[in-house]
């Protein structure tokens, strides 16, 4: 039976070991900032000059390194560096772990990224609006570490469903550039199927017209039950907000739920499944679909489409729209901010029905697959999250 020993994380693991402020060799780097980081999904990097970098893209990050921010732990923006980015630096709003000897480092991430570390740095945080941890309490936190055979055995079980759920991302990624290529091709490019035969006036394909978003379906403004009625919130009903929507063509869980009393104070809110969801308060112009009948908050407007058969034309059409978004939703503040009566009068240049129809037909299978393989992985965290808390409190002998 493995032995576990207490030990403070400072002993175990070097804590913010290099800064780019005395090693500034680089002339460009790889920028990691905190929203790049969602319980250990890398995004995407920022690559800049290194005069013009970010005043806080200080820290300098090898292969093995783990990184988790320094403010609002709950909010689990953690990672294992483990790809061979060149150049990474990441934001001083991280705290850098970089295992020492006889530590194997993937069981110092899954340590660190267990709900109980979690939160524990959530107790311990400082600050009423944003609370934070600095680096004394990262040095003398204490830990329980168990032998090095045991350590890698953690790993290795642990890693297995991290590698799985990574090589799906990578699949779905490549998946969702085959289906906005075609989109691309299509409809901006206007390359598509018999476009040699077609007449453009003044420079667009005859037959296609401007429409309003508000052509295409219902748009319906979320709202938020009283968090104050606790019975408002369950199991029952996606409850979804803009960060359950980052980087996904489906949305299929929500980092909240309601409860069916939750859902009756706004019944007339519920959009069913293949809705489209549009972000326009805050980090506007993201675009979701949602697997399942859900609520959204405030800061999304959802169209419901009369026609499903446009359904993932009209998802990248607002995808398309960003900058629009951006721009119209502009009000001096610095949160953008785009009313539903200025978002269902957003113009898109509708094709003939027949190519649309063709277009969602030639990419429903891509869809489908995407849908199943981000259903597959979910199912795999979920096994991965029970087997974590037990594995790393030495419950379950490996």
């Amino acid at each position: 039976m493995s032995k576990w020993q207490e030990k403070r994380l400072g002993e175990v693991a070097e804590i913010n070991p290099e800064s780019i402020s005395n090693k500034n060799f680089y002339n460009t780097i790889s920028y990691v900032d905190i929203s790049s980081v969602k319980e250990g999904i890398l995004y995407g990097v920022c690559n800049y000059s290194i005069n013009n970098a970010p005043e806080r893209a200080k820290r300098i990050l090898r292969n093995n390194d783990i990184i988790i921010s320094t403010v609002r732990p709950n909010l689990k923006a953690y990672y294992f560096v483990k790809n061979d980015i060149p150049n990474l630096i990441c934001s001083t709003g991280f705290a850098v772990l970089r295992a020492k000897n006889k530590i194997v480092s993937r069981f110092l991430y899954y340590l660190i990224s267990n709900e109980s570390f979690i939160n524990y740095l959530s107790l311990i945080a400082k600050g009423s609006a944003y609370p934070a941890v600095d680096k004394k309490d990262f040095i003398n936190a204490k830990i329980n570490i168990p032998d090095l055979a045991t350590q890698e055995k953690i790993a290795d079980i642990l890693s297995t469903y991290d590698d799985l759920i990574e090589n799906n991302n990578r699949r779905i990624e490549i998946l969702e550039q085959m289906a906005q290529e075609i989109y691309k091709e299509w409809f901006v490019r206007f390359r598509f199927p018999g476009h040699e035969k077609i007449k453009f006036i003044n420079g667009l394909p005859e037959g296609w017209e401007v429409k309003k978003i508000k052509d295409f379906g219902n748009i319906i403004t979320g709202k938020t039950p009283s968090t104050e009625v606790y019975e408002n919130y369950g199991k029952d009903i996606m409850f979804i907000k803009t960060p359950d929507m980052h980087d996904t063509v489906f949305t299929t869980y929500s980092s909240e739920y309601l409860s069916e009393k939750g859902h009756l104070t706004q019944a007339n809110k519920l959009i069913p499944a293949n809705s489209i969801l549009v972000s326009c308060i805050g980090t506007a112009g993201i675009v979701s679909i949602n697997a399942e009948v859900a609520h959204t908050n405030q800061q999304i407007n959802s169209i419901v489409l009369n026609d499903e058969n446009l359904l993932y034309w009209l998802f990248y059409s607002c995808r398309f729209l960003k900058n629009t978004i951006e721009l119209y939703g502009a009000t001096g503040a610095t949160m953008t901010n785009l009313s539903k009566g200025k978002f269902e009068n957003l113009k898109i240049l509708m094709p003939k029905q027949e190519l649309v129809y063709l277009y969602n037909n030639k990419v429903n299978n891509i869809f489908s697959h995407i849908k199943t393989l981000l259903y597959f992985n979910q199912n795999l965290i979920k096994q991965r999250d029970l087997l974590l808390p037990r594995l790393m409190s030495g419950k379950l002998e490996v």
